[in-house]
């Protein structure tokens, strides 16, 4: 079994504290469906910085991170579709999915 990066991008942010609830009971709904195939449920992600070759630092990047988990699936098809569930979905955000390669 392979391990799969989810990286989240965009997203709402909720405000109000109900919604910031409903939010996260959403997230643990869908981890505690994924059971054991969650290797690292992740963190959201603050602001970030690209560094490129010649050194430079910019704020941002092409499609900035809000965050990552990381799951144990049979094949990359397999991640793809828990990572139909995701909440972030239902905000405007988006799932990247890449398997963790071993070296």
């Amino acid at each position: 079994m392979s391990k799969y990066i989810f990286v989240y991008h965009g997203g709402r942010k909720p405000d109000a504290p109900d919604e910031i609830e409903k939010v996260m009971a959403n997230w643990m709904t869908w981890f505690q469906d994924m059971g054991d195939a969650v290797v690292d449920g992740g963190n959201p992600a603050g602001m970030s910085k690209t560094v490129s070759a010649s050194g430079v630092v910019d704020d941002g990047g092409a499609n900035p991170i809000s965050g990552y988990s990381l799951v144990a699936a049979d094949s990359i098809e397999i991640a793809a579709s828990m990572a139909k569930g995701c909440p972030i979905l239902e905000n405007g955000g988006t799932v990247e999915v890449a398997e963790a390669m071993e070296m």
